[in-house]
């Protein structure tokens, strides 16, 4: 991916996880399709003024929030979804649990559904929210951003960003744009 490719995925997984932050903690995952701002005016004029893009903007992504995903298991659901053509991209934002690595030994031990249970009730336990967006035509790259969330009375400040936070959600995400 070039790098002002990179530089747009980026910021545009950080005004969705600035848009999600909007809604506050105890979400369920959001997925967002990615689009060419020169896409959607081409597709949808009137929604493209609205947002005040134009087919000049052509290199901005558009992030449009889908319907809520389907109960079950993330990575099955994932598999289940095909995007057309026209979208450039997609993000996924969900709340996830972060141990420090000390703590894997201890939760590892608990085994299959306990571990989940085993990292809850873990004391070093951090929620974060992950978002994580790709793009149609740079297999294997990926931006991320993760934001801790606040103990106690602490602001939601702790942000990390890196593309290889979460690289298996990317791969799940890059599968979903691939063609048939």
């Amino acid at each position: 991916m070039t790098a002002p490719q990179h530089g747009l995925l980026e910021a545009t997984t950080a005004e969705i996880e600035a848009h999600v932050a909007a809604a506050g903690w105890d979400r369920p995952p959001l997925l967002f399709a990615l689009v060419r701002a020169a896409q959607l005016a081409a597709d949808d004029p009137a929604t493209a003024e609205r947002l005040g893009l134009d087919a000049a903007s052509d290199d901005a992504l558009v992030p449009i929030e889908q319907e809520p995903l389907p109960d079950g298991p993330l990575d099955e659901v994932l598999a289940q979804i095909a995007w057309p053509a026209e979208v450039a991209g997609c993000a996924l934002a969900q709340e996830i649990m972060v141990l420090p690595p000390s703590a894997e030994d201890e939760v590892d031990e608990a085994g299959g559904a306990a571990d989940l249970a085993a990292a809850a009730a873990h004391p070093e336990r951090r929620d974060a929210r992950l978002v994580v967006g790709v793009l149609r035509e740079s297999p294997g790259t990926a931006a991320a951003l993760l934001r801790l969330r606040g103990r106690d009375g602490e602001d939601d400040s702790d942000l990390l960003t890196g593309p290889d936070l979460a690289p298996n959600l990317a791969e799940a995400l890059h599968a979903t744009l691939a063609a048939d």
